[in-house]
Formats: C-alpha cells, sequence, structure tokens
C-alpha cells in the first residue's frame, strides 16, 4: 500500500474558483401558484444548488395572509422552513406556520440570552391551524424582520466573507453598502431582535453577512427575494474568483495528488483498518472522496494549520466536529500509528469537552474523528450510517471552499471554541437528538451479497437493506446486476446499494468486489456467499467440463469469497458469514452428483471455517433452502427441464406444484423464506450461533441434520 509507489497525478497550480450560480426561475411554472406554493418553488430552487446552501442547511420564510379558522379574520401567517427539513427536497408540510402577532409578542417574555433555550418552549402556542411542524432555532430572524419574503442561506462564496478577517471590508468592496455586517451571534432570539434593529438602523439594505454564519435577504415577492439571493452570492463569488485568479490555493502544493487508481486502492486497505480502531459501541460506515476540492487542501503547504483551526460555520461542525484528524502519508503502513493517532484524538476531543463542558450540559459523545484527511489521497468520513457520513464529506467539502475563498482575502478565522463548543452541545441540539427514533438494527453494518441479481440475492439484500445495512451486490451478470441495483436503490436509497461485477470464480474480480465494500462503507460484517449454478446429468453423461463447472462455482467461489472476507472480518473484529447451501448437500439426489457434491464441499467448507473464525468472533453459518422456483435465474434455464424431466412431470406450473406437495408442511419456499433465515444468522439475534445449518425446505426428511 505504499504512498509513493506511483508518480503523481498532474495537478493545477491555480485555485479552484468558485461556482457562480444563476438565476433558475421560470415564470411559467411560477404562474399558477399560490403564496405557500410560491415560497415552496423558491426553496426548491435555492436548496437545489449547492452554489446557495448545503443539505439540510438554510431556511426560508414568506408572511402571508391566511383566514384565522377560529375567528373567520384575515391573520398574517409566517410560513418558514420547519427544524430538520432540506430547503431542496422539502414538501408543504416542511414548513412551520405561526400566527406572526403572536410570535412578535413573544420579546415581551424574553429574559436575556441566559434564557435563550426557553424561548422554543413558546414557538408552539403561536402554531397556526394546527400544523405539528415543529418551528426552527432560526423562526425569530424571519418574524422579526418586517419584509414578506426571506432567504437565510449557508453560500459557500459568502461563509468566506463571514469567516475571513477581511470580510467586513471584502463585504462593502463587494456590495457598495447594499449589504451589511452583523459581528457573530449564536442563532436564537437575541440573533433576531439583533438583526432587526441594525437592519431598521440601517435603511435600504438588500441584506446582511452574518459572521461565522451566512446570508440573509430579502424581497418584496418570491421572486424578487429568489434572484435577490442568487445575485448577492454570484457577487461575492466573482469577488473571490478575482482574488483566486492565477493563484495557487492553500499556501502552494506540497503534496500532488497521487494517481486514481492508487488513491482507491490505498482507500480499500485504509478504510477498514480505521474503521476496526475507532471505539464505540456501534460500528461506523465510511465515506471516501477525492474530489479535487478535497485533493487540493490536503495538498497545500497550508493544510496542517488551516484544519487546526476546524470549521467555523455552524452548519457544518455540527457534522463534521470541529477539527478533522489529519495523517501522515509515510506512516499509514504503520497500525501502531494508526491506533495512536485515533488515541490522541480522542484525547484531544475529551479534553475540549472538559474545557468546556459545564455541569447542565450533555455528557460527552463519540470523541472518535469524523473527517480523516491524507495528503496525496482524499478525505475519508465516518459516523452511524452512510448518509451521515456522505453528508459529512460534503460539509467538509464546503468548509475546504470556505477556508480557500476566507485566506484569498484574507485570514481564516475559526469560531472561538467555547462558542463552538455551545452550539455542539446545545441543549436544543441535544434535544433533537433523543427525539431521533432508535435506529433500525443493521444500521452501520456493511454486506456483500454473491449471486444477488437472482432470487434469493436480491431477496437476502433487500431483507439486510430495510434493516438499515449496506449492501454491496456482486453478480457475474452486468445487466441484471445493474437491474437489482436500480431496483433496491428505489427501495432503499442510494446510499446503502453499491454494486459490482464479480464472476466468482476469478480471484482478481473476488477481490476487486470486497476492494468496492470496503472503499464504498469502509468494511465487511457480512457475507452472504450465494452464487451458484445448477446441473443434472447422470454419472456416465457428466463431462468433466460440467464437474469442474460445479465446482468452480459452488466449491471454489465459496471459497475465494470467504477467503477475501476473512481479514475484513478480523479488522471489524468479527462477523458473520452465511452459505447459501443445498437440501442436496446433505440429502442424496441421482443424477446431480455433481451438483450435489460441490454443495456438500462448500458445507463442509462452512464448518471448517466455523473453526478457524470463532478466536476472531466470525461466525460461519449455511442456510439449505430446497426447490426455491419463484424468481429464480438457476430455475429459469436447463434445471428446470432437467428436474421435470428426471420426475416426468411437465416444466411448467407442474414442477413447482410437485415441490410444494413433496414437502412436509406442503407450502411452497420462495426467496424471501431464505432471506429471512439469512438476516437471522447475520444479526445480533443468532451471536452465539456458529457452525450451524438452518434447513428452509417447508420439511424433508432426507435432510434433517444428523
Amino acid at each position: 500500500m505504499s504512498i509513493i509507489s506511483s508518480p503523481p497525478a498532474p495537478v493545477s497550480e491555480t485555485a479552484l474558483p468558485f461556482a457562480v450560480p444563476e438565476s433558475r426561475w421560470s415564470d411559467g411554472a411560477a404562474a399558477a401558484l399560490s403564496q405557500p406554493e410560491l415560497l415552496l418553488y423558491r426553496s426548491n430552487l435555492l436548496g437545489s444548488d449547492l452554489t446557495v446552501t448545503n443539505f439540510g442547511g438554510g431556511n426560508t420564510s414568506a408572511k402571508v395572509v391566511e383566514t384565522d379558522p377560529l375567528t373567520g379574520e384575515a391573520v398574517t401567517v409566517l410560513w418558514v422552513k420547519g427544524s430538520g427539513g432540506d430547503i431542496g427536497s422539502m414538501k408543504l408540510d416542511g414548513f412551520s406556520t405561526l400566527y406572526l402577532n403572536k410570535l412578535l409578542v413573544l420579546e415581551k417574555l424574553y429574559r436575556g440570552v441566559e434564557f435563550e433555550d426557553e424561548m422554543v418552549g413558546f414557538l408552539p402556542h403561536c402554531t397556526f391551524n394546527l400544523n405539528p411542524r415543529a418551528a426552527s432555532i432560526d423562526t425569530p430572524l424571519h418574524a422579526y424582520l418586517p419584509f414578506a419574503h426571506i432567504d437565510h442561506v449557508h453560500p459557500d462564496a459568502v461563509i468566506a466573507l463571514a469567516a475571513s478577517s477581511n470580510g467586513e471590508t471584502a463585504t462593502r468592496e463587494i456590495y457598495g453598502g447594499e449589504v451589511g455586517w452583523l459581528g457573530w451571534k449564536r442563532p436564537g432570539f437575541d440573533l433576531g431582535l439583533r438583526l432587526r434593529d441594525y437592519v431598521a438602523a440601517n435603511p435600504g439594505l438588500r441584506g446582511v453577512v452574518l459572521a461565522g454564519h451566512g446570508l440573509i435577504c430579502w424581497g418584496d415577492d418570491a421572486k424578487s427575494c429568489y434572484e435577490n439571493t442568487i445575485d448577492l452570492i454570484a457577487r461575492a463569488a466573482a469577488y473571490l474568483n478575482a482574488a483566486l485568479a492565477g493563484k495557487p490555493a492553500f499556501g502552494g502544493v506540497a503534496y500532488k495528488p497521487l494517481p486514481t487508481e492508487q488513491r482507491a486502492r490505498i482507500a480499500a486497505v485504509l478504510m477498514p483498518r480505521l474503521r476496526g480502531l475507532m471505539t464505540g459501541e456501534r460500528p461506523k460506515v465510511g465515506h471516501f472522496s477525492d474530489d479535487p476540492e478535497a485533493l487540493e487542501f490536503v495538498g497545500g503547504n497550508d493544510f496542517l494549520r488551516l484544519a487546526a483551526i476546524g470549521t467555523s460555520c455552524p452548519d457544518h461542525f455540527l457534522r463534521t466536529k470541529i477539527a478533522p484528524l489529519p495523517l501522515d502519508p509515510a506512516r499509514i503502513e504503520d497500525d501502531g500509528y494508526l491506533a495512536e493517532a485515533l488515541e490522541q484524538y480522542r484525547q484531544g476531543y475529551k479534553a475540549y469537552y472538559e474545557r468546556c463542558a459545564g455541569p447542565a450540559d450533555p455528557k460527552m459523545r463519540d470523541p472518535n474523528p469524523v473527517v480523516v484527511l491524507l495528503p496525496g489521497v482524499g478525505r475519508f468520513t465516518f459516523a452511524l450510517d452512510k448518509t451521515t457520513a456522505r453528508l459529512a464529506g460534503e460539509f467538509y467539502g464546503n468548509a475546504i471552499n470556505v477556508m480557500r475563498g476566507a485566506e484569498a482575502i484574507g485570514d481564516y478565522i475559526g469560531l472561538p471554541e467555547s462558542e463552538a463548543f455551545a452550539i455542539e452541545y446545545w441543549a436544543l441540539e441535544e434535544a433533537k437528538l433523543q427525539r431521533m427514533p432508535k435506529p433500525k438494527p443493521m444500521v452501520g453494518r456493511i454486506a456483500l451479497v454473491t449471486g444477488a441479481a437472482g432470487g434469493i440475492g436480491a431477496a437476502t439484500a433487500a431483507r439486510l437493506a430495510s434493516e438499515g445495512a449496506c449492501v454491496l451486490l456482486a453478480d457475474f451478470n452486468g445487466d441484471a446486476l445493474e437491474q437489482a441495483r436500480k431496483g433496491l436503490v428505489q427501495q432503499f436509497g442510494k446510499d446503502l446499494i453499491r454494486a459490482a461485477v464479480c464472476d466468482v470464480t476469478d480471484e482478481a474480480q473476488v477481490q476487486a468486489a470486497f476492494d468496492a465494500a470496503a472503499r464504498e462503507f469502509g468494511g465487511l460484517d457480512i457475507l452472504v456467499a450465494n452464487a451458484g449454478i445448477a446441473s443434472a446429468a447422470p454419472i456416465e453423461e457428466t463431462t468433466i467440463e460440467l464437474w469442474r463447472k460445479n465446482y468452480d462455482v459452488l466449491a471454489q467461489g465459496y471459497f475465494l469469497t470467504a477467503r477475501a472476507a476473512f481479514p475484513l472480518l478480523k479488522q471489524q473484529g468479527g462477523g458473520s458469514i452465511v452459505f447459501i447451501g443445498s437440501k442436496n448437500a446433505v440429502a442424496a439426489t441421482p443424477g446431480a452428483s455433481a451438483y450435489a457434491s460441490a454443495k456438500a464441499a462448500s458445507l463442509h467448507l462452512a464448518r471448517c471455517l466455523a473453526l478457524e473464525g470463532a478466536e476472531f468472533g466470525i461466525r460461519v453459518n449455511v442456510v439449505n433452502p430446497d426447490a426455491v422456483i419463484r424468481g429464480s435465474r438457476i430455475w429459469d434455464g436447463e434445471w428446470r427441464k432437467e428436474r421435470a424431466g428426471a420426475y416426468g412431470i411437465d416444466a411448467g406450473e407442474e414442477l413447482e406444484e410437485f415441490y410444494r406437495k413433496r414437502s412436509m408442511l406442503k407450502r411452497s419456499v420462495l426467496p424471501e423464506d431464505v432471506a429471512e433465515s439469512v438476516y437471522f444468522l447475520a444479526c445480533d439475534a443468532s451471536s452465539k450461533s456458529t457452525g450451524n445449518i438452518i434447513n428452509v425446505d417447508a420439511g424433508n426428511a432426507q435432510a434433517f441434520s444428523r
């Protein structure tokens, strides 16, 4: 895994530019929309443009005249993005609706910054029309400004101004006094009141840069508000691009990116090692990015200095922690170094907590790093689920952009440690965390399923993903695999599902699939060896090619996949391997000696591996199905005809009915039935079971375990 074994990739000597947003407003699309619908349209346009704001960041509002359901009178209602939503993907039910007059009365109840948190408890009393959507902590920013339409967003270009030592000066130069500047203040009622008073004292403003935070701006109607927001961001981006033009970012290049393939190889090897060294009750999932922003930053002369300052915008460090863990590329092959680096980070985080925490603050949270940075390779992020890990990486990408822009016009400034802590451990943030539903049992687990495009494989992948597991689908049939991937992504989302074309008889392809799981998710916890074939022929008609084909897939294939899984599972402290066997592995059958004996070989391999894996916490078990016809690609081929011919029956529906009646329970066995047993053997419910067989055959006395 040497990081210096290949020549570096080409790298630009000049800084990456900021993307400049353009208006995407359509008068035609907006023409027939109501005021709330226009607010939603505007919000979705803003939130779907990452030059404007990051996922889940920002909030928008409109003051709308509605009919009071109690009095029938016309009242002004504040429609404002509710707590925890994403303006890019939200629907109308994502907005809180509150009586504006009641919100304004709350000022009389405000007892000062020491009592900020109690004000959130008053917001539900202002709810209009029994709307259950909880109001955001940023609600006062929208309520106390007099404008009908308000956008509060977190564009990288504006936060770069807000986090620079020369940001206020640059704001005056860019906007000529049309945009104000308000010093850092934590979100809440005090900021809302200060903002109102500042705007009142400076009439004619189009917006205000909130130091360390973002941009708030407004308009008389939805379109003018949207276009004002886009224009202000575009002007900031153009200003920064002029400052960056022709210059290197981050003090110039100190470390050039390695070639793409080498970065991928290093990620596949390093991520499971990092994941295995991270402490905690629940396993983490990783995300790797070697995008241009990450490579530019980690390769800069100023990388270590800036990384130590940490992130600035509250939206950023709530996702990323205040600072990342940088790694020394010359030492990453040393497990002792990695363990020491992680422990030092945890101890540093503990010290940060102890310096800042008061008796009323929540207990210390997970001290492991979220963001790990490696020169020449890129950015790794770890969290309890894949979506959170991916978003943390994206947010740190935003932080990198901010640092680049802030340094172009001055010095980058992070939030004071005490302020960062106050937001990270804010009682309101803690309450939000406590309200989150309990995670599904497989969240944080990573599975690889071979033969994943077939009936049992696809059903197994779906069962694991339904409980929150990340799943890499492996299959030799690329077209069928892509169809299965699309279907599972539609069911469970893009974050949980990946796919890799893999012939389990090919050692290189097998290793590549496991590398993909490690690189895409951070490691491995579960292997389901399911890839299979079936054939039938009397012994005299069994060719050496047929014999070898069965053993290549059903014996060697299971061996190769298990062998590739073992080192990953050891690094993670254990895991579960489940072989999909067959009734024929334990019950002799005429006319299928190659198939049945190869299945028997894989069954005994599982028993051997259960012995080898036990000391490392690796459990190995087998599920033996029988006659899983519906949805099976194996049964769509010659095997169906061969089996029907052996029993002298029609290969159509009569065959399935034959097997149903042959079973003791007189029931058909479906892929989902097999998947349920796989799930049991993969999850913690079977944590004390290894070397076992579960028959899923509706009852067959020949296959009883002996």
